[in-house]
């Protein structure tokens, strides 16, 4: 069994937040306020960020003018290597390619076509990098979801269609032709990012929690 410090060490190259590591605070990446923010929630969905790990991705949102891009992976095993180092959980792209982990220079003129890509698994909150996100791309998870649209984030919901009994597609159509949301498949992802336009969005407005958990238990059944 690996003792604490190769525990605590795994973590870190998962691009987890240790406690009392340092990496308690956001990173600039999330404090961006053109950051994209990627959310699985407490499961995995390895479909979706294989999906997100793609420098044609990279360049669809860098065009529509978002400057970085945060991955939480959740307890997924696929781990970026296409838009990061391998081994490394950040990375800072100019020009389609890579300067690495660590921080640019601020003083460089050149930051300013800078974007900066990272990943982590777990955090004890997601509110702090939901709230910063110009854009959140979440799985159809329901605490997730409304977690996003109470923020009054811009959304991208991601259906997993491989889970058994899945009732995310009826979650993720009913909030969208209301307007809240826009939702596709790891597949369709790409060309969701390039068709998303938040201001054709409708608020959401939190109603009585009774009533909306029971017209939700309806609508799955």
């Amino acid at each position: 069994m690996p003792d604490a410090e190769e525990a605590e060490g795994s973590r870190a190259r998962r691009g987890a937040v240790v406690p009392g590591g340092g990496d308690g605070g956001e990173s600039g990446a999330a404090r961006d306020s053109r950051n994209v923010f990627v959310t699985v929630g407490t499961t995995s969905f390895d479909a979706l960020i294989e999906a997100m790990d793609c420098a044609s991705v990279v360049a669809t949102l860098r065009a529509k003018g978002y400057t970085s891009l945060t991955l939480q992976i959740g307890r997924g095993l696929y781990l970026p290597r296409n838009i990061v180092p391998p081994g490394a959980s950040r990375a800072v792209l100019r020009g389609g390619g890579s300067v690495g982990e660590g921080a640019a220079d601020e003083d460089n003129d050149e930051g300013r076509d800078e974007f900066v890509v990272e990943y982590f698994d777990f955090k004890p909150s997601l509110e702090q990098s939901m709230r910063w996100a110009a854009l959140v791309v979440s799985h159809a998870g329901a605490g997730s979801v409304f977690e996003a649209l109470g923020l009054r984030r811009p959304l991208l919901v991601v259906v997993n269609e491989t889970l058994m009994g899945n009732h995310q597609v009826e979650l993720a159509e009913e909030l969208a032709g209301r307007g809240h949301l826009q939702w596709c498949t790891p597949a369709d992802l790409k060309h969701a990012l390039v068709a998303f336009e938040p201001k054709g969005l409708t608020t959401y407005t939190p109603g009585n929690p009774v009533k909306l958990a029971a017209a939700f238990d309806t609508l799955l059944g």
